[in-house]
């Protein structure tokens, strides 16, 4: 009799653990705050704001969020300052148990825009599929299913246009999960990208990882490459490095100061123009980025 199986990551989650390590705790976009908060009441509240860098432009947002564990129930309430708010509301294992319901709709009042997505995801032993209906575009129904046993992944997902009848975008994994490393190969953007994702734990206190990418229809041609590493200091701090085969070297530094408070500096370096006047130029970038979590 074989043992029951884990439930899979869903099809946004395949090749994750490749994708955090070389693309989070990288803040050389500019410089970022985040502040979170908690109440007893099952109510939090998030206040961000970030400045880039290069088009000297503010952008933040609050948002509030409730949860009633018992019920399973969600809502979340947020406001850009783009002046954009934004409302989701999740039901999860109450309708049967696996099933999780959300809607999420937004309302931009300076440009009479509003957008309304209906979500549904189910997940079991070795199954994990999610479906989406885009009212206001199209509408598009979006579905994606993964499969997984014994650490072997199959995933696909589809977007169907209800007005036009026709299929609009499909794509296809495979992957093998174990607990020291993964594998995750995708094709997207219907069949015309190709991706390939690897991250090793190599230890408790180093991670590896590697990512590749062919566009079949690039004019460039060529496969775009980075590697990377995570190594902790100590239990409250790690260093991270990538680097792309553009030459672009990326350093990331993160460091918990006190417990609810962690502050993170990233550098991006192209090494082909390290002979610009300035050091932080066009093609080099540094951040920083303060999170505080009361």
């Amino acid at each position: 009799m074989s043992l029951p199986q884990p439930v899979p990551p869903s099809w946004k989650d395949l090749g994750k653990s490749s994708n955090d390590l070389l693309g989070k705790d990288y803040p050389f976009q500019g410089f970022a705050l985040e502040v979170k908060t908690n109440t007893p009441s099952g109510v939090s509240f998030k206040v961000g704001g970030s400045r880039d860098a290069r088009a000297d432009v503010i952008n933040g947002d609050i948002e509030a969020k409730w949860i009633n564990r018992k019920q399973g129930l969600t809502v979340t309430q947020t406001w850009t300052t783009a002046n954009i708010l934004r409302s989701q509301v999740e039901l999860e294992n109450q309708i049967a148990k696996g099933l999780k319901l959300d809607v999420t709709t937004s309302l931009s009042a300076e440009k009479n825009t509003k957008n309304a997505l209906f979500n549904a995801t189910y997940k079991q032993s070795g199954f994990h599929t999610r479906g989406a209906l885009d009212l206001f575009k199209g509408p598009t129904f979006t579905a994606d299913t993964v499969i997984g046993r014994d650490g072997f992944l199959v995933g696909a997902e589809a977007a169907y246009n209800v007005t036009e009848g026709n299929i609009t975008r499909y794509a296809a994994a495979v992957g093998y999960n174990a607990p020291e490393y993964a594998i995750t190969l995708h094709g997207l953007n219907n069949l015309n990208t190709f991706s390939a994702s690897y991250y090793h734990r190599v230890s408790a206190d180093v991670e590896a990882g590697a990512k590749a990418i062919y566009d079949s229809k690039s004019t460039h041609g060529g496969v775009a490459l980075e590697v990377g590493t995570k190594a902790y200091l100590d239990p409250a701090a790690f260093v991270k490095a990538k680097i792309n085969n553009s030459g672009v070297i990326a350093l990331g530094y993160t460091q918990a100061l006190r417990p609810g408070v962690k502050a993170a500096f990233g550098l991006a370096l192209d090494t082909q123009k390290l002979n610009e006047v300035s050091p932080v130029g066009p093609s080099h970038k540094v951040g920083l980025s303060l999170t505080f979590d009361a």
